[in-house]
């Protein structure tokens, strides 16, 4: 499964692609968009789009993961960041690729081990995890870090599905069913 990770920001926007099959993280791509500073927001805005955009055809990941927003302190920063956000969604959406969103606890805590690390620990273990020469910007680490939590996060979602069929065969449960990653019991 070749696996797109994003770190949406209105400057600058990190993106990772990685392949997992199973057993095993193998890097393919990461990088930065930097969006031109001043302009107009929608004009900003469209440089996320098409980047995201051109991202997906060159390296045709089958799933996507991207860092859901937090709210800080600042109001207009964090409605700026979904607005960012949002336009990487978009570009994920016209693509028909399928998205997953972690929160930086979650990610954080997936790759380092806890949900408090700094950004320098996720840079080391993203470096370490991907048998990197050198650890990756920042920007470009945390969308690597997304990406690998949801390598992680799609394993335990398989073992779960699998255990929860073999618990609905073996202890008359009616079913159960995987979308987007949770296991929903059917009526």
């Amino acid at each position: 499964m070749r696996i797109l990770g994003i770190d949406p920001g209105l400057r600058r926007t990190g993106f990772g692609v990685i392949d997992y099959d199973g057993t095993r993280l193998r890097y393919v791509a990461s990088g930065t968009v930097v969006v031109p500073a001043g302009g107009e927001l929608s004009g900003r805005l469209k440089v996320i789009l098409d980047s995201i955009r051109e991202i997906i055809r060159q390296h045709s990941p089958d799933a996507s993961a991207i860092e859901k927003v937090f709210v800080n302190a600042n109001p207009a920063s964090t409605l700026l960041l979904g607005q960012a956000r949002g336009a990487a969604l978009c570009a994920l959406a016209d693509l028909d690729l399928s998205v997953q969103e972690y929160t930086a606890l979650q990610i954080k805590k997936s790759v380092v081990g806890t949900g408090r690390a700094a950004k320098e620990q996720v840079q080391m273990m993203v470096q370490h995890l991907l048998a990197l020469n050198g650890a990756p910007a920042p920007d470009a680490a945390d969308a690597l870090a997304c990406a690998i939590c949801h390598a992680h996060s799609s394993v335990l979602a398989t073992r779960l599905q699998q255990a929860g069929s073999q618990t609905a065969t073996g202890f008359g449960l009616r079913g159960t069913s995987m979308r987007r990653g949770r296991l929903i019991g059917l009526p």
